[in-house]
């Protein structure tokens, strides 16, 4: 007898899901750091546009791909039209490649919020030690096997008991952190000088760049092109309207990527300097504790304490769906047990991990490509696979299978109102879009 497959309770079950899935690492270093260089508003504003657009059409079309075929990406692609199920493979590869050097850098996230919260900002202050704690050996991969425990646990439990349950926990618990941090910086004396820094167009510095760096935040945001979306799509039920359910995953991911920039930008203006809105790690594990510092030791701590719980809960929100993808895929393909695969998934994970861990010290002096092995993952998932899985699930949508069954199945549930704009964002737009941000990637690198 064929076990039914997981499902989402309803509609909020999917949507915590999906949007913590989206809110991650990227919201809190990356989106602040490009709309500050980018010309804040302006950034802000096309960034707007795209995910109304662009994102809305990528997301709305692999959900729907996932609940029509209520299958992880190697399935869906397969059962649809066989001579494209190289695709889903290729889409499968990329949570794969990220999941291992993302836990990684959710263990130093853990890490950090321990020394806050022990009173040892003081020592985090300084600027040299997050290199000389990244560049150890056995501390950064025990907290890698720390975070990537907690991780697999949640998978472990299920789609429903687990990974439903701790996003009805933690995306709440979120807001809220995020709101409270964002409030007490705003009340700080020179703050405004940062907030209109942040939400005022320069439109003199509009340009392809501010486009495509926007594109990139995009995929990075949402989890587009990592077969997330088509994983939580399998899960769906019929019955909920995936419009709507899409719309308010665009609202949420959107919303708390702006109010991240609306509590760094200000924050690093008022105790530092832009001269520190500098992108990765350096933001996050230098700049922010040495900001934190400036608070004086009580406050300092305690806002450093509860902002790194709330960077914790939104890498968690991430890594979770990124794990459920990978154990999902493998159950769809091997037909082995949720418990296992779960099991074989984290061992794996920890594994090519540490690569990514000694990256940073011991084996510094290894390059692929000029680049350590995180940054050698990150670039090659982030700046070359997604574009192409992006681009190819757009042919796939658009012009091999067309949108009439794609449009279908969003209608199952309501009327479909962006109907218009979607047909012509996944044939025509999108692929044009996603050439322009691949060419851009290919030439950072030479």
């Amino acid at each position: 007898m064929e076990k039914t497959r997981s499902s989402f309770t309803g509609k909020l079950g999917f949507v915590l899901a999906a949007a913590g899935s989206a809110v991650g690492l990227g919201n809190l270093w990356r989106f602040p750091y490009l709309a500050a260089q980018y010309g804040g508003g302006i950034f802000l504003l096309v960034y707007l546009v795209l995910v109304v657009t662009f994102g809305f059409a990528l997301m709305a079309g692999e959900v729907a791909l996932g609940r029509k075929t209520g299958l992880s990406a190697v399935g869906a692609f397969q059962v649809l039209n066989k001579k494209w199920k190289f695709l889903g493979y290729l889409t499968s590869i990329v949570p794969m490649i990220i999941l291992p050097y993302y836990c990684v850098i959710g263990g130093w996230v853990i890490k950090y919020f321990s020394v806050f919260l022990t009173g040892q900002m003081a020592a985090a202050a300084d600027a040299s030690y997050f290199g000389n704690f990244a560049a150890g050996v056995f501390e950064p991969i025990g907290w890698l096997f720390v975070y990537l425990g907690i991780t697999a646990v949640i998978v472990y439990l299920g789609v429903e008991k687990g990974v439903e349950k701790a996003s009805r926990l933690m995306m709440p618990a979120l807001v809220v952190l995020t709101l409270c941090v964002t409030v007490f910086v705003l009340a700080q004396p020179g703050a405004l000088e940062g907030v209109l820094y942040y939400i005022t167009p320069d439109f003199s510095r509009f340009s392809s760049g501010t486009v495509l760096a926007a594109l990139g935040q995009l995929f990075y945001s949402m989890s587009l092109a990592m077969g997330i979306m088509i994983t939580y799509g399998s899960y769906m039920k019929k019955d909920v309207n995936l419009e709507k359910s899409v719309s308010q995953i665009e609202i949420f991911d959107t919303g708390f990527a702006f109010l991240a920039g609306l509590m760094i930008v200000p924050a690093v203006t008022v105790f530092g300097d832009m001269s520190q809105m500098n992108t990765g790690p350096s933001l996050m594990f230098v700049t922010l504790p040495g900001v934190f510092a400036k608070m004086g030791p009580v406050l300092g701590s305690v806002v450093g304490a509860l902002f790194f719980l709330l960077v914790l809960f939104a890498a968690l929100t991430s890594s979770i769906s990124l794990m459920e993808t990978v154990v999902s895929i493998l159950q769809d393909k091997l037909k082995w047990g949720r418990h296992f695969t779960c099991m074989v998934v984290a061992v794996c994970a920890f594994l090519i991990g540490i690569p990514s861990s000694l990256g940073n010290g011991v084996w510094a002096n290894v390059k692929l490509f000029g680049m350590d092995f995180l940054t050698f993952f990150d670039y090659i998932s982030n700046s070359v696979l997604m574009p192409i899985v992006a681009f190819l699930t757009c042919l796939f949508i658009g012009w091999v299978m067309k949108p009439d069954m794609f449009v279908k199945e969003i209608r199952l549930s309501s009327q479909f109102h962006r109907e218009k704009l979607f047909r012509v964002v996944i044939r025509y737009i999108a692929p044009v879009c996603i050439v322009a941000i691949l060419i851009s990637s290919v030439f950072q690198l030479v």
